[in-house]
């Protein structure tokens, strides 16, 4: 038996779609947005706590999070009870911080990754922990419920923006003490992009700006008094169903860029100059910094 444990959605994606393919029998121990992840793609049941999960499963599998220590208690105590952890990365940036805890760095026995870009970033980090390259079992899901979702006819002139928003002053506050850890917070990501839309070239006829499903939509309220494009708040509707009504997406790293890529929307990069360089390594991705330096 295995004992999947996650906290944060993106693990939780991708461990319940890894889960939907097995047959071998799994316990669950599930907090935060995982809860309701696991429950829809894997019906409701009893989530254990981590302690009684580890005596009762023969191994882990655990997602990584950055708003918990679920899974990092995880590799510790699976560890130190001689059960086999692997642990499943189910983005691009921030590995090491994912592994720390206490200030050390635990890593667990093997690390899963979905894509080649994935592998190469991990063997890089981590050159002693076995790098195993899996399927991207929630990659397949994805592919596979975009081509489902009915598409409306666009208007070729007007283009409708979708724009992903990040936690990122939370994010940096809670793994360094520091909101600006990375030079930039997401209120000036999104100032920057909003001041600076001309440079895609295009007639806009909407900006969405979609929440973080950590955020409350009224921390953007603010973005819709522009006056120079309609801007509207988002994620009245799926993820999926909002990349797909775009023509552009538009975000700092967020997984939801990479799903776009997906379903071969133009996707562009808004982190600010001064901040960190976006981690995300497909090369698909524009940046807007370069974009506008093109102009000048």
């Amino acid at each position: 038996m295995v004992a999947l444990v996650c906290h944060d959605a993106g693990g939780a994606e991708i461990i319940s779609s890894w889960a939907k393919l097995q047959s071998e029998e799994y316990c669950r121990v599930t907090e935060g947005p995982a809860i309701k992840i696991f429950d829809r793609k894997l019906g409701i049941c009893e989530s254990l706590d981590l302690e009684q999960a580890i005596q009762k499963s023969d191994w882990l599998l655990c997602g990584t999070s950055w708003q918990s220590d679920l899974e990092k208690r995880a590799v510790t105590l699976g560890r130190r009870s001689g059960k086999k952890v692997i642990s499943f990365i189910d983005h691009w940036v921030n590995y090491p911080e994912r592994f720390i805890i206490d200030g050390r760095l635990i890593l667990p026995d093997e690390i899963w990754v979905g894509d080649i870009d994935a592998e190469i970033i991990a063997a890089n980090l981590f050159p002693v922990t076995p790098i195993v390259l899996q399927n991207n079992p929630y990659f397949s899901e994805l592919k596979a419920q975009l081509e489902n979702i009915s598409r409306a006819q666009t208007e070729k002139d007007l283009k409708t923006i979708l724009y992903v928003c990040e936690p990122i002053r939370d994010h940096a506050l809670l793994q360094h003490g520091d909101e600006y850890y990375w030079g930039y917070t997401e209120v000036e990501a999104l100032n920057f992009f909003l001041e600076n839309v001309p440079v895609l070239g295009v007639k806009v006829k909407e900006i969405k700006v979609r929440p973080h499903p950590s955020e409350e939509p009224s921390k953007y309220f603010w973005s819709s008094a522009n006056q120079n494009f309609n801007v509207v708040i988002g994620g009245k509707r799926s993820l999926l169903e909002e990349i797909v009504a775009a023509d552009i997406v538009v975000g700092c790293e967020s997984m939801a860029m990479v799903v776009a890529l997906l379903d071969h929307k133009r996707v562009i990069s808004s982190i600010p100059p001064g901040g960190k360089a976006c981690g995300l390594p497909q090369k698909a991705i524009e940046h807007l910094q370069n974009l506008v330096k093109n102009i000048e």
